[in-house]
């Protein structure tokens, strides 16, 4: 199906996850013949992965910390920012997985928005809401604080989106060092400036990293969230480890799929890398401590996601152990990604 030029999405890259999920979206609306313009914000290695990617975007807004005031204006500036390549771009619609610049971007310009999200405690926006909210049908409807009547699903989980298309690079395991031996762990540390961060998780993720240290074959690729301050404090903190490579972090950006798929397991402190290790069919704990989401219940009950909610679990739960390579992912298919395409492509030719 051909669609006219003038029937263009604009998406926005606001953090490190939405470059995979939103490149097979991209590559899939460009078959239908609409156009995408894509904008990024400089931050948690977003620029790093889109051009890992290879995809074409616009470099806007950074960052500007933990602080809660901060945060808000830094929202609001970016906002700001985003204005004249919207206005340049006049693109029919305007979509994202959550980035709250390009909504009130969106509002100002009054260009349609559509928000994809799978964490229904996100917050959101005083005064301002979506269009259109897309969600992972997983997630009760009873718990989501959109407009129902705007509410659109998808089934599966985001990962379900571009793990299916995923085909791994051979190579890693040699490229940093690590034998067919070596217990390979990648792990990645809480989101210690996100709205939702608990202190817990920090000491959980301590616990972990001592733990492991403390078993002779274990090799640990840690993958920061902010390359300057939590890349220093972890340099600091296990020197010693960090000079024997018991600890690896990578000195470039890594596509965190490629490492997952050759690690025995993972441990993280977010959402995004716990769900794509569970769709990689990898043995995966999760250390984050803020609400716990409709959709890792879902990969609890399904035996795909374990919780390390105490020291005592780190040292009970967790197998440090080699895995079975033969083990099959969570889905091989495209539904979510047809779903997802489909909703947008309604919303065009709405428009």
């Amino acid at each position: 199906m051909d669609a006219p030029l003038s029937k263009k999405i604009w998406i926005d890259l606001d953090n490190s996850p939405h470059v995979p999920f939103f490149k097979p979206i991209i590559e899939e609306l460009n078959k239908r013949g609409y156009q995408v313009t894509l904008s990024a914000r400089d931050c948690f290695q977003v620029c790093g992965l889109a051009d890992l990617f290879k995809l074409k975007y616009t470099r806007i807004g950074r960052h500007y910390g933990k602080n809660k005031i901060l945060k808000v204006l830094g929202t609001i500036i970016r906002a700001l920012q985003l204005l004249p390549f919207a206005y340049k771009e006049k693109p029919a619609l305007a979509g994202s997985h959550g980035s709250r610049s390009q909504l009130i971007a969106g509002a100002m310009l009054r260009i349609p928005v559509v928000v994809i999200f799978d964490y229904e405690y996100a917050k959101a926006l005083p005064f301002i809401n979506p269009d259109w909210a897309m969600a992972p049908d997983v997630i009760p409807t009873e718990v989501i604080s959109f407009d129902k009547k705007r509410l659109l699903r998808y089934p599966g989980i985001k990962e379900d989106v571009y793990v299916p298309t995923y085909k791994p690079q051979h190579g890693i395991r040699k490229k940093f060092g690590i034998t067919d031996e070596d217990i390979l762990v990648t792990i990645r540390p809480p989101a210690t400036e996100a709205h939702y961060h608990n202190p817990e998780a920090e000491i959980l993720f301590d616990e972990v990293v001592e733990t492991l240290a403390k078993h002779e074959n274990v090799r640990m690729v840690i993958l920061p969230r902010n390359e300057k301050k939590q890349t220093a404090l972890i340099k600091s903190k296990w020197s010693d480890w960090c000079g024997k490579r018991k600890i690896i972090i990578p000195e470039h950006v890594v596509n965190g799929l490629d490492l997952m798929s050759h690690s025995d397991f993972v441990v993280s402190g977010g959402g995004t890398m716990n769900r794509e290790a569970a769709a990689l069919g990898v043995p995966v704990y999760t250390i984050f401590r803020g609400k716990t989401a409709a959709i890792d219940r879902y990969l609890s009950d399904a035996g795909r996601l374990t919780f390390l909610e105490t020291v005592e679990d780190i040292k009970t739960k967790m197998k440090i152990e080699r895995r079975d390579k033969s083990s099959k992912g969570l889905r091989d298919s495209h539904e979510a990604l047809d779903a997802i395409v489909k909703n947008i492509v309604e919303i065009l030719e709405k428009s």
